[in-house]
């Protein structure tokens, strides 16, 4: 299939498109509004002439914002588009770069869905002189437009699994034209390197600069308001965990041990958070259903003793919530979702868990295996017993936890290297 091809089924597709966005509308109202955007249709007023960087929800929002920040410290001429696909990325960019300091310089919209005539539309809007991707968001039109207007494009902190090596590989009159329009490809690993280089993308422009996620940096004050607000709770050697970015299916096998953890240890709160926001009431039921004393965090109320279940129901707070917890448990990873990310609880000095299902972390997961940082499990019996093991020996949790943060210590530097990549892309007098 080539890209011709590819739009016309694309064209072709748009009422299911409607489809599924009526769809989550209805399970998520905010998908209702500003749907003119992804049409190009109705978008804000842009400054032109800028960096248009794209970042497809949350958590690739949440990671872009260190390398945004830089670049606005770099350029601080330019203005910066930020577009994504979702209104949870939406409400996290515009809580993340509100404020004097960034008015007139950050401008968000949605990204069009990749029709040729919307994403022509859009650059016509935000002129931008460079467009950089986070991660492998990859669209064929969006792209090619970009080549036709001479604006070059770069994927930042890329990543490519064996088995989405093989997706794109089925389809390689589309991807292999499109991954050589790229101009920067700035990927994680040498073996995701490898696989772009095989699907069609120009050598010279595939870099392997690093995961920009070991960069995170931990505000203090981030520490010190969750060991006071664990003060509040009266839980300072309370027993606490988190259960973060869960999927469905997750939450059953979650809540399953954490029984098993209160005949244990009776004073155990679980914090669990789901990944998506419209999951948070049917989660919060199901904690009712099956019988545990739950709080609700969107409440604001403090938490009692007789709470054995934080429901994390609030946007822009992930890391806080694991900054409450002993030790984290990273979901979508005891369903085939691929899990997420790891290096958040690491960076905060948590003793990581996981399910066996880490195809989006190969690399970063099998560095904090290695490293002692990071221990998996298959079910809720397993999950249970490491908990349990974590909070009996607290020497073990002491030796995860510096592992973690050694690892993410010896691989700092990817986001200086990308930075570096960029600044190449720009034309002198830029």
């Amino acid at each position: 299939m080539n890209r011709h091809l590819y739009t016309l089924l694309l064209h072709l597709a748009l009422p299911l498109v409607a489809g599924r966005l009526a769809w989550r509308a209805w399970r998520a109202p905010a998908y209702a509004k500003r749907i003119g955007e992804r049409f190009a249709l109705g978008l804000p007023p842009l400054q032109t002439g800028g960096i248009w960087l794209h970042a497809v929800s949350v958590g690739e929002s949440i990671a872009a914002a260190p390398l945004i920040r830089q670049l606005l410290t770099r350029y601080p001429q330019l203005p910066i588009t930020i577009t994504c696909m979702t209104p949870t990325g939406s409400e996290r960019i515009q809580a993340m770069f509100a404020g004097p300091d960034y008015a007139g310089r950050v401008q968000h919209c949605y990204l069009p869905y990749d029709l040729p005539w919307a994403a022509a539309r859009f650059l016509d809007r935000a002129q931008p002189r460079l467009a950089v991707v986070m991660e492998t968001e990859l669209w064929p039109n969006h792209i090619h437009q970009c080549a036709r207007r001479g604006i070059p494009v770069a994927l930042a902190n890329a990543r490519l699994s064996e088995r989405s090596a093989r997706g794109y590989a089925r389809f390689a009159k589309l991807t292999a034209p499109m991954l050589a329009e790229l101009s920067l490809i700035a990927v994680q690993t040498s073996a995701e390197a490898e696989r772009f280089r095989r699907l069609g993308a120009r050598p010279e422009c595939v870099e392997v600069t690093g995961s920009i996620k070991f960069d995170l940096r931990i505000d203090p004050a981030l520490l010190v308001r969750a060991a006071e607000l664990r003060e509040q709770w009266g839980a300072v050697q309370r027993p606490v965990w988190i259960a973060a970015s869960t999927h469905a299916g997750e939450d059953e096998i979650v809540l399953a041990a954490h029984r098993v953890l209160l005949e244990r240890w009776p004073e155990a709160l679980l914090i669990l958070v789901p990944r998506h926001p419209e999951r948070f009431d049917s989660v919060y039921e199901l904690c009712q259903r099956q019988g545990f004393a739950t709080r609700r965090r969107a409440s604001g109320e403090v938490v009692a003793t007789s709470d054995q279940v934080l429901l994390g129901d609030t946007m822009g707070e992930l890391l806080f919530l694991y900054a409450l917890a002993d030790l984290a448990f990273v979901g979508g990873s005891l369903v085939g979702n691929g899990g997420h990310n790891l290096l958040e609880p690491a960076a905060l000095g948590k003793p990581v868990l996981s399910g066996p299902h880490l195809f989006n972390f190969l690399e970063i997961a099998a560095q904090l295996r290695e490293a002692g940082a990071l221990l998996e499990v298959a079910d809720a019996g397993g999950l249970a017993h490491r908990v349990d093991q974590l909070w009996r020996e607290p020497a073990l949790a002491q030796a995860m936890r510096e592992a973690g943060q050694a690892v993410m210590q010896a691989n700092q530097g990817a986001l200086a290297r990308l930075l570096a990549g960029l600044a190449r892309l720009f034309q002198p007098g830029t």
